[in-house]
């Protein structure tokens, strides 16, 4: 992930809306239906809104979790709850964690050792599971995980030595190059790149997750006056290219292509999607770039990102447009724009990299100064249909939020819960039926108490989240749907409870989904009647 990179730069430096939430778990609630609900017939489900609300936690160096090496399995665990606390709390609804940062591992890998930003000790084990821990912690407050893998980085030293005896950089220093002062697993070697695949299949294939992420780092990014080293790898591997430049993309094109042939094969469910700097190409060196001045991926990182949407390779992109508005290399109102012409009609999800760590750190310009252009982004992004929502960077940047610029936007694009995002492969109806409730109205202080049961349910997955909508004046055989409001998505299970604490005055009556861990719907609940 980018962690600090000017537009212009070769170098980089080293490491909604608000929804109000409330769901508990709720032994033996009640679930009796009022005489007027139970007559009525169930309405049809509105169109709720989608977003994705995807928030970065990175473990290379321990940016944000853990914070630090060598804490004891409790205390990391806790540091994870308290993570996910703060996402549900905030309104995020997808966690995208770094578990595969230098070639090791955050679960029990058979190929790759410990990582060493759990224990401080490369190959160390931990005392637990953590990945299976992570995606418990997350999918017990209904927000999605997203397993983020390096493919390529080895170490973020250079010499090969420093790894573990039995690393597999180590026992096979032939698929390894040295460059900018880290190691690599070389793009070109055939051996490398199924190994790294099968490196990574591993925890998508045992483990319950929702999405198999990669970031910006491909071929690494250039240090002036050196180029990568692996002249001897295209010496034996180049298979017909004789143009360099091509055949590092098309190295870079097999991985992608093949992982996500290897991921739809191993968990079809699974969203697949690639978070690549922000600019393709510029337009004076390809008529179809952006107007942009800045480095690009393409030529620099030899990372096609433009092709991969047209080809239809990926789930979603996430391009880092980490920049302001008006910067005249790489402007986000040129850029935002120049995104979701790409994605226009190629059935690819659209959601922009947010820039959190810049928003009031020292030596960023005053846009990133002021607390008010993370706003600004999001609401150009309001006027962009392609755009589907936003990840950003990261957790420790976010929750420090130094001059109130995340609070900002949250409080300005985030008032109003939205489900997650369901690209169209994905579409169905779940195999959920639909929930009861009961809405239990409190005098004291005029909110409204809703009680959620899950339907019949055995052999069929539990609902992973609820979504509460309310309706104006009585139910009846043909309900209003366009006065329908999404008023809360909750955390799932058999049993939850949603408090309405700002019903409108007069009569209301609800609504209630199960959501599936794909974000689809279950036909609505009967209506559940508030009186006035």
């Amino acid at each position: 992930m980018s962690s600090n990179r000017s537009a212009d730069s070769t170098r980089r430096p080293s490491p909604t809306r608000r929804a109000v939430l409330s769901a508990a778990a709720v032994a033996g609630c009640a679930t009796a239906l009022s005489p007027a609900a139970a007559h009525a017939a169930a309405p049809r489900i509105p169109a709720a809104p989608r977003q994705m609300r995807g928030l970065w936690i990175a473990s290379v160096v321990n940016i944000d979790w853990p914070t630090r090496t060598g804490l004891d399995p409790a205390a990391q665990r806790a540091e994870f709850v308290q993570l996910a606390d703060y996402a549900l709390a905030t309104g995020f609804n997808a966690l995208f964690v770094q578990i595969r940062p230098t070639a090791d591992a955050f679960w029990p890998s058979p190929h790759e050792p410990w990582s060493q930003w759990l224990s401080g000790s490369q190959g160390k084990d931990p005392g637990y599971d953590p990945l299976a821990f992570m995606v418990e912690t997350a999918h017990a407050r209904g927000l999605a995980f997203h397993a983020w893998f390096n493919p390529y980085r080895v170490s973020t030293q250079p010499d090969v030595s420093a790894l573990v005896p039995d690393h597999p950089a180590r026992t096979n220093p032939e698929w390894t190059v040295s460059y900018g002062g880290k190691l690599y697993y070389n793009p070109g070697v055939p051996a490398a790149r199924r190994f790294c695949q099968t490196a990574m299949l591993d925890a998508i294939t045992r483990y319950d997750i929702d999405g198999v992420h990669f970031d910006d780092y491909f071929y690494p990014y250039p240090v002036p006056g050196t180029d990568f080293p692996d002249e001897e790898a295209f010496r034996r591997y180049a298979d017909g290219h004789t143009d360099k430049a091509a055949w590092r993309r098309h190295n870079v094109d097999l991985m992608v292509r093949e992982m996500r042939d290897a991921i739809r094969a191993a968990r079809p469910n699974a969203l697949f999607g690639i978070s690549p700097f922000g600019v393709w190409r510029n337009a004076a060196t390809d008529p179809r770039g952006s107007n942009t001045t800045a480095f690009q991926s393409y030529d620099g990182l030899h990372a096609d990102t433009r092709g991969w949407v047209q080809q239809g390779w990926l789930d979603y992109i996430a391009p880092q447009v980490y920049w302001h508005i008006g910067l005249t290399v790489a402007d986000y109102a040129v850029l935002a724009p120049w995104w979701a012409e790409t994605v226009r009609g190629t059935g690819t999800e659209l959601w922009i990299g947010q820039a959190v760590y810049k928003s009031g750190a020292a030596g960023q310009p005053a846009p990133w100064q002021d607390g008010k252009e993370l706003t600004r982004h999001l609401t150009l992004n309001a006027t962009l249909p392609e755009i589907g929502g936003d990840l950003f960077f990261s957790a420790k940047d976010v929750r420090a939020d130094r001059v109130g610029d995340f609070t900002t936007m949250r409080l300005a694009h985030w008032r109003q819960p939205v489900l997650g995002p369901l690209p169209a492969r994905l579409e169905g109806r779940p195999l959920l039926p639909r929930p009861t409730v009961d809405v239990r109205r409190t005098s004291t202080d005029g909110s409204t108490t809703l009680h959620v049961t899950a339907g019949a349910h055995g052999s069929i997955s539990t609902p992973f989240r609820y979504a509460i909508y309310r309706f104006s004046g009585k139910p009846g055989k043909r309900p209003d749907i366009a006065t329908a409001t999404l008023v809360a998505v909750i955390p799932g299970g058999l049993r939850a409870t949603h408090v309405d604490s700002n019903p409108p005055t007069g009569e209301s009556w609800y609504a209630v989904s199960s959501v599936d861990r794909l974000q689809r719907e279950s036909k609505l609940s009967r209506p559940a009647h508030r009186s006035a």
